[in-house]
């Protein structure tokens, strides 16, 4: 049986345009939705199996990606957004009505200075560039997936054209990252 990997990939990688010259991100409220303006075509879109990234309810993966900071703009209701983790590199804002996390400027010293991650599904236009590949598959077992499962969701990814990517190779990876679940009460000890 498939997995729900995340809406927009389950059915196949949604389709690039080269005329796509960016566009507007839109939360998930119906009333007041925080609105951001990303100029130009995004970069390095990738489904994202860490436990920071904002994914869609029922959705084992986020959807994520870059563009400059200097191209990222709130445009409407920005005093609704608040940083989910003031210490973390990644500065997340998300939507303090819906949860969405809007935009995330790196803004301390380090490779990713000056570039902002965004879940691109949110974007109102297509023809945004499609996810390339998959990060931290498995941290999906820190969010309580069974690591019983894992063959068959790199399986899954491959298949849509994802390479599943992590540190060390995927059965190390997955001792260490069951042994963390277990530890955080994410799975039975």
């Amino acid at each position: 049986m498939a997995e729900k990997l995340h809406p927009r990939i389950d059915n196949g990688l949604p389709k690039e345009s080269a005329s796509f010259a960016g566009g507007t991100l839109v939360c998930a409220c119906t009333s007041k939705p925080v609105k951001v303006k990303v100029k130009g075509q995004i970069a390095h879109n990738h489904a994202c199996g860490c436990t920071k990234c904002w994914k869609p309810e029922g959705a084992i993966f986020s959807v994520v990606a870059v563009a400059g900071t200097g191209d990222v703009t709130v445009t409407e209701n920005g005093d609704k957004l608040k940083v989910v983790d003031a210490s973390a590199l990644i500065q997340r804002h998300a939507c303090t009505g819906c949860g969405v996390h809007m935009h995330g400027p790196v803004e301390r010293d380090h490779a990713f200075k000056g570039l902002t991650f965004i879940h691109p599904e949110r974007f109102v236009e297509d023809g945004w560039s499609p996810p390339g590949f998959t990060a931290f598959v498995s941290s999906i077992i820190e969010s309580g997936v069974d690591p019983k499962r894992m063959d068959g969701i790199r399986a899954q990814l491959r298949t849509i054209g994802l390479e599943p990517y992590d540190c060390l190779n995927p059965g190390l990876m997955d001792y260490i990252a069951t042994w963390t679940a277990k530890k955080s009460g994410a799975l039975p000890a």
